[in-house]
């Protein structure tokens, strides 16, 4: 096992290695390599962020470009030029926000849903591949537990983290 630094020093074993396996998987997941091959298997040419966009706007009712900024924590000029290209593509469209006349809302076309859909299917086959060898309890447990730290992340993303050594 690595040595402790200072900084990791009050963690807890478990939550240490937590960050390192979390990190282990963001990296494995966001790898540019592992998204072209998810797109030649979708049969899109989508990058990552408009990927992202497209998901978090078929999570949802249609949404303001502000508010997915915020979902997806980025600034809100991503978000639009993201946008403006997915709207070119025929992904989104724009329609009156209900409750505020002068904004306005995004929300996928049937090619955005498709495309999210092939992404979807795609990445699950790629999963229940990796996964095929676990119990059925297994994979009920992983996926509460995933939920739960998500929700967890999600409670507390804007709390202060005091990352100054402990005296």
């Amino acid at each position: 096992m690595p040595p402790t630094s200072p900084a990791t020093a009050h963690a807890s074993a478990d939550v240490i290695e937590i960050e390192r396996v979390l990190t282990r998987v963001a990296y494995l997941a966001g790898r540019a390599r592992q998204h072209e091959r998810l797109m030649a298997l979708a049969g899109l040419s989508l990058d990552r962020a408009a990927v992202a966009i497209l998901r978090n706007i078929a999570e949802s009712e249609p949404m303001r470009p502000g508010v997915l900024a915020v979902r997806l924590s980025v600034e809100a000029s991503h978000v639009t030029r993201q946008l403006a290209q997915l709207e070119k593509a025929g992904h989104v469209i724009r329609v009156p926000d209900p409750d505020d006349r002068r904004a306005q809302r995004v929300q996928l076309t049937d090619a955005g849903l498709a495309a999210v859909d092939r992404v979807r299917e795609v990445s699950r086959r790629g999963m229940e591949v990796a996964l095929a060898d676990w119990p059925s309890e297994d994979l009920r447990q992983l996926a509460g537990l995933f939920h739960r730290l998500v929700d967890d992340f999600v409670a507390h993303a804007e709390d202060h983290v005091d990352i100054r050594p402990s005296a």
